[in-house]
């Protein structure tokens, strides 16, 4: 039998929240996608939004009809049934699929994932949950961690102290460790940052760092 030939899309099973928005949001960046999902209701509520095809992803048959060996990367977004993912991730797994990303409810549903073959592992509410505290605890405007305690970037108001100063004159990484990256001022395409960058009160920064020295800056007064 030929072997069939592999594109640079993605499939996307399971259209929850999860899945819902990673196919949206692919669709709309103009990559190769396609939806599968067992519910009728829901693939007749996303026919014409983006491209679906109803199925039991579970059934290794099934699933193989689909075309999903014709992927590079799939996202496995089944959460609300543990046992359905893990299934549904051995099946692709045994076929052979390059790139295997699969959402996890919990660490101990997250650990078989790994040890049966999937290559990537989300939790998509730990996440959110770990973001949204940094927002809010560190009072910043954005923040997302690269790399756990290792490396973050965010997005805040500068502390008061660098207001009118160059960063050569603020000496921001030698005190406090983190790295002015660029700054936004209203009304002004984002600029990257130099050391003869002048910092404004109403300017919005982009720091990288640690959590920890990112969480330390961001408590300097404003």
């Amino acid at each position: 039998m030929a072997q069939r030939r592999r594109t640079s899309g993605t499939m996307v099973i399971g259209l929850g929240r999860f899945g819902a928005a990673v196919a949206g949001t692919l669709d709309r960046m103009g990559h190769e996608v396609l939806a599968v999902e067992k519910d009728r209701k829901k693939v007749q509520h996303f026919t014409g939004l983006i491209p679906i095809v109803e199925a039991d992803a579970a059934d290794p048959d099934a699933l193989e009809q689909t075309g999903v060996t014709e992927f590079s990367s799939v996202v496995v977004g089944v959460g609300s049934s543990v046992e359905s993912s893990v299934m549904i991730t051995a099946n692709l797994v045994d076929m052979g699929i390059e790139s295997i990303w699969a959402k996890a409810t919990s660490r101990e549903h997250g650990r078989i994932l790994e040890r049966i073959g999937s290559h990537h592992v989300i939790y998509p509410e730990f996440d959110a949950g770990q973001r949204t505290a940094h927002l809010v605890g560190a009072q910043l405007l954005d923040y997302i961690e690269m790399d756990k305690d290792e490396f973050a970037v965010a997005k805040m108001r500068p502390p008061r102290e660098l207001d009118g100063f160059m960063l050569s004159e603020s000496k921001v990484r030698a005190r406090y460790g983190v790295t002015v990256v660029g700054k936004l001022h209203h009304g002004e395409p984002f600029e990257y940052a130099t050391p003869a960058t002048i910092i404004e009160r109403n300017d919005i920064i982009i720091v990288s760092g640690s959590a920890e020295q990112i969480a330390d800056f961001a408590k300097r007064p404003r």
